[in-house]
């Protein structure tokens, strides 16, 4: 069952000559964790924007074609309905905050307050979403007094905390350390095991590889490789469209060339992937 169906989807901002999306045709199924890549002004985030409504409620420009996300089409339902089906994390947390809530704890579940959730349930919901993304001792902390790391999580918490079918992020972990980063890449990988649908802008190849289950290239508005990491993140069109490969991709790339890759072995995208394929070359020697 698709979650997410796009189809012949453009959107050209008011600005701009040229279109930010270009005749996207894609369905994306309930639990499905997919990553968005792509290099400086490919679409990632207007597809973000795109998938909560915000494109074109928000902004100014043309569209054509359609997006619907658990049935309800983006650009005909109101915001505060298409809120029940899709959270949005942006890059800059700054710009999710309420600025009027005066603790963690209060900030969290200050969207749940605007949607008349009962208090009983806010209690739980926030403490289990702070829980989650590591919140619990900043509960009575204020919001202002935090790092912006600690803020990414924040508004994380408050996304989780609305239990939508649908979380989008356009590149959260911007702002977080290597281990942060990673603490909210397992977060993202329970909630896609509990049946959430994760779609995610993002610039980490390495993780993208382990905890994705299909990546979505763009250039210029269109998608250009759709697949599972293993494929997509160590094609040859990665670089025509600027973006690098995993450093793994880069090893096998490497043993590859000095004879100690199998030649109709695909390239590796993560360290295991590096170890069984160097294994499987020297016969399980590990004379490598």
């Amino acid at each position: 069952m698709s979650l997410i169906e796009i189809k012949k989807f453009s959107y050209t901002y008011a600005a701009s000559a040229l279109p930010a999306l270009s005749g996207l045709d894609l369905r994306i199924g309930a639990g499905e964790f997919v990553a968005l890549i792509g290099a400086d002004n490919s679409g990632r985030s207007t597809l973000c924007n795109a998938l909560c409504g915000a494109v074109p409620r928000l902004y100014h420009g043309q569209t054509d074609g359609s997006i619907r996300v658990c049935g309800k089409d983006t650009a005909e339902t109101p915001l505060a309905e298409l809120a029940e089906s899709v959270s949005l994390v942006m890059q800059n947390p700054e710009r999710q905050l309420s600025g009027i809530r005066f603790t963690v704890a209060e900030e969290v579940g200050f969207s749940l307050e605007n949607r008349g959730v009962e208090r009983c349930e806010i209690i739980g919901r926030v403490e289990k979403a702070m829980a989650l993304t590591g919140l619990s001792d900043l509960a009575e902390r204020s919001p202002h007094h935090l790092s912006g790391g600690q803020l990414q999580k924040v508004v994380l918490a408050s996304a989780l905390a609305c239990e939508t079918p649908l979380l989008v992020l356009d590149e959260p972990t911007t702002f977080l350390d290597p281990l942060a980063a990673k603490q909210v890449f397992e977060i993202l990988d329970g909630l896609r095991s509990s049946g959430t649908t994760i779609v995610l802008a993002e610039q980490r190849m390495e993780s993208i590889a382990l905890y994705a289950d299909r990546v979505l290239a763009l250039h210029k508005g269109k998608v250009v490789l759709d697949g599972p990491p293993a494929e997509v993140l160590v094609s040859p069109v990665m670089k025509e469209i600027g973006l690098d490969w995993t450093r793994f991709s880069k090893v096998a790339a490497l043993a590859r060339e000095y004879g100690r890759w199998a030649e109709n072995r695909k390239l590796a995208a993560t360290f295991g992937e590096v170890v069984e394929g160097l294994d499987a070359s020297a016969g399980g020697r590990h004379d490598y």
